[in-house]
């Protein structure tokens, strides 16, 4: 079992891909749970708490079109180390106004927007860096979901570490260890061994290039499915984490510990999601997989609203991180096995436009939603979209002939 789960480490470029990014996202989670905290902590304002999520996530949506024709078209290992060096600057950035000016949240507005900017870039040229460096794509099943497994290992550990120093020592000091934390990154890129990138020959523009990956997209069926499914999901329900600093100090009168353990536990029930999707021998199932975990999501959602008990609100808070890791991780698998390498970069870009710029678009509707409706029930109405988005997708591929045949192989 621990060599079909771990299959992916027997690359040593991936280890240390690996090695690099679990140390950097660690960081990337504490800066994140202290800058919701902080917005949320001075303001008081729901609307202001998406606002701040719509200024971080937002400009990869606009960009990342862009993103993914410079990593189709340039060297995919230099890009990855540009963007992470430059990440670095921004963390810099961030944690010498906080430390060392009287700030107010509009310079942590302004730097979210640069930190957007430079994931519309280096998301798409990191995630197709780890296609480029597994050199068995029997294993490029079994790296994705270890890449999920180290992105919500570091969701479990910086929430719970950012709370713990937000309460004892400020929002700076997780800023410094974020900034500190992409040295790993650049420090294993620099010990990994890629092959000598060639360029291609270019006649068309980059408008040309974003018109061909969006028609690839359109005419293949299981794309189109996966990313127009997680594009509802990332407007409608995946914005619930807005709410999660409203919901730990409000419905469960706590501080920024409780917010960072909430966060925690959503990591904690990702990872044992994360472990069995890596474990699993074969891609046969992923879409009802992809559909059975939404389901799960909304009626875990549904639940977890109305919670006032810690403990209580804690298991269901790992149980909605375990479906929601499926159903992000299975839409990534999807798109990574079905698109072909020429197209790829591009089709991810779609892909992260879908997850990571739709959800500041549903965080800023779900903030002014929260602020007439409050945050209970604001969680529970996007239980319930989950719930009818499952139902309205299921009933629409069994009508369509194409996504019945691949819905039944499934």
């Amino acid at each position: 079992m621990k060599i079909n789960t771990f299959r992916a480490f027997s690359n040593r470029n991936y280890k240390l891909y690996f090695s690099g990014q679990s140390i950097s996202l660690i960081g990337t989670w504490m800066q994140r749970t202290a800058i919701y905290w902080v917005i949320f902590d001075k303001t008081n304002s729901n609307f202001l708490l998406g606002l701040v999520v719509f200024a971080s996530q937002f400009p990869s949506f606009l960009l990342s079109p862009l993103g993914g024709i410079a990593t189709d078209r340039y060297n995919r290992y230099r890009l990855t180390l540009i963007t992470q060096s430059m990440s670095l600057v921004q963390a810099g950035l961030l944690t010498s106004m906080v430390l060392f000016t009287h700030y107010n949240v509009w310079g942590i507005f302004v730097l979210s927007i640069v930190e957007g900017i430079i994931n519309a870039f280096d998301l798409p040229a990191r995630q197709s860096l780890v296609n480029e460096i597994i050199e068995n794509k029997e294993n490029l099943a079994n790296a994705v979901a270890l890449n999920s497994s180290m992105g919500k290992l570091a969701w479990l550990i910086g929430p719970a570490v950012s709370g713990i120093l937000l309460v004892k020592f400020g929002a700076g000091i997780c800023f410094l260890i974020n900034a500190l934390s992409y040295l790993s990154v650049i420090i294993a890129l620099a010990f990994i061994k890629v092959s000598p990138h060639i360029p291609q020959a270019r006649t068309r523009n980059a408008f040309v290039e974003i018109k061909e990956g969006f028609n690839y997209i359109i005419n293949t069926p299981l794309l189109r499915t996966t990313i127009l499914l997680l594009a509802c999901v990332s407007l409608f329900v995946l914005p619930f984490y807005t709410l999660l600093p409203v919901f730990a100090k409000v419905m469960l009168k706590g501080n920024a510990a409780t917010y960072g353990y909430l966060n925690s536990m959503i990591g904690a029930g990702s990872i044992i999601g994360a472990i069995i999707l890596a474990s699993l021998k074969s891609n046969k199932y992923m879409i009802k997989i992809l559909f059975s975990s939404l389901l799960i999501l909304g009626i875990a959602l549904i639940a977890f609203s109305h919670i006032t008990v810690l403990p209580i609100a804690l298991f269901f808070a790992a149980i909605v991180g375990f479906a929601m890791m499926f159903q992000t991780t299975v839409s990534q698998t999807i798109i990574q096995v079905e698109a072909t390498t020429e197209m790829l970069g591009r089709v991810l870009s779609f892909f992260l436009m879908a997850f990571f710029g739709l959800q500041p678009v549903g965080g800023l509707l779900i903030g002014a939603v929260s602020e007439l409706t409050g945050a209970a029930n604001a969680i529970l109405f996007q239980g319930i979209f989950a719930v009818i988005i499952t139902i309205s997708f299921v009933y629409f591929m069994r009508k369509q002939e194409s996504l019945r045949t691949l819905f039944n192989k499934s």
